[in-house]
């Protein structure tokens, strides 16, 4: 949606051949670093259902996701689309290295805000910025307007993962159970929050529990609770709604039409979403 969106704002309504190989790119690539992601998660469950590496273990995973992966990367060499293929090779890149970032900062527990942003930057948004920037780039190659829908793709990708995380701490069936960014040692933004601005006794705790009794549910459920009781979701909340109006002004120097109308639409529906 966002690919053909973009395509079509800037364009008059109008998409290429480029624009259909574009989406179908970004739709390899994503679902090849969700199959990944299970994996490097360890998660049974997938948009309601089993995973792949549920059904067919790890090693079965990962030569899909691979497959999925060559699979996008030689629709962009067939058909000499190589500023496409470079926007995509850029966000795998930056999807990998956030990914690692993540799991060295989860072995110390020292994520600063910051380098949360850094995280999610490089682990969705970039994703998002991809689809967005390769939307553009489909129609009006080696424009201003590339890099400024590279932006608004970035902005609501972070808007979108803060959203995600809050679903962590939710009571919703979201596909994916709650407690699991605990569990794997994720360190979000509302947790984060929390153990900047609470005593040390408090946060030695969260430590503590995060570190060595993320496998126990009941010590889990007590970490969400205080996370809640003490602000963790608002703030979460708040953040999450700044990038949404940055997003949204990136969108006003463009012409009104019903494709500037669903971007605006789009990037709503990413915070008011319930799953």
């Amino acid at each position: 949606m966002f690919v053909f969106l973009v395509a079509k704002m800037l364009n008059n309504g109008e998409v290429s051949e480029r624009t259909y190989r574009g989406a179908s790119v970004i739709e390899l690539i994503h679902t090849a670093t969700l199959v990944h992601d299970d994996v490097v998660d360890d998660s049974n469950r997938r948009r309601g259902f089993f995973s792949i590496n549920a059904l067919w273990k790890n090693k079965i995973a990962v030569l899909v996701g691979d497959f999925f992966l060559s699979k996008g990367m030689i629709l962009c060499i067939d058909n000499n689309d190589f500023d496409l293929l470079r926007i995509i090779s850029v966000a795998v890149r930056e999807m990998s290295e956030g990914e690692l970032l993540q799991i060295d900062k989860a072995r110390k527990l020292d994520i600063t805000e910051e380098v949360y942003y850094d995280i999610i930057r490089q682990k969705t948004a970039t994703l998002i910025a991809a689809c967005c920037s390769l939307g553009a780039a489909s129609v009006k190659p080696n424009t201003d307007q590339v890099e400024d829908m590279r932006k608004f793709g970035e902005l609501i990708g972070t808007a979108f993962q803060i959203k995600d995380d809050l679903f962590d701490y939710g009571e919703e069936k979201i596909g994916k159970p709650t407690g699991i960014d605990i569990k794997e040692q994720k360190m979000t933004l509302p947790l984060i929050y929390v153990l900047n601005n609470c005593n040390k006794k408090d946060k030695d705790w969260i430590i503590n529990s995060v570190k060595n009794h993320n496998k126990d549910r009941k010590r889990v459920k007590e970490v969400i609770a205080f996370v809640k009781e003490n602000g963790g979701l608002d703030y979460a909340v708040l953040k999450m709604k700044e990038f949404q109006e940055e997003a949204l002004k990136l969108l006003v120097k463009y012409p009104n039409s019903e494709y500037k109308a669903a971007l605006e639409l789009m990037v709503n529906y990413v915070i008011d979403r319930k799953k």
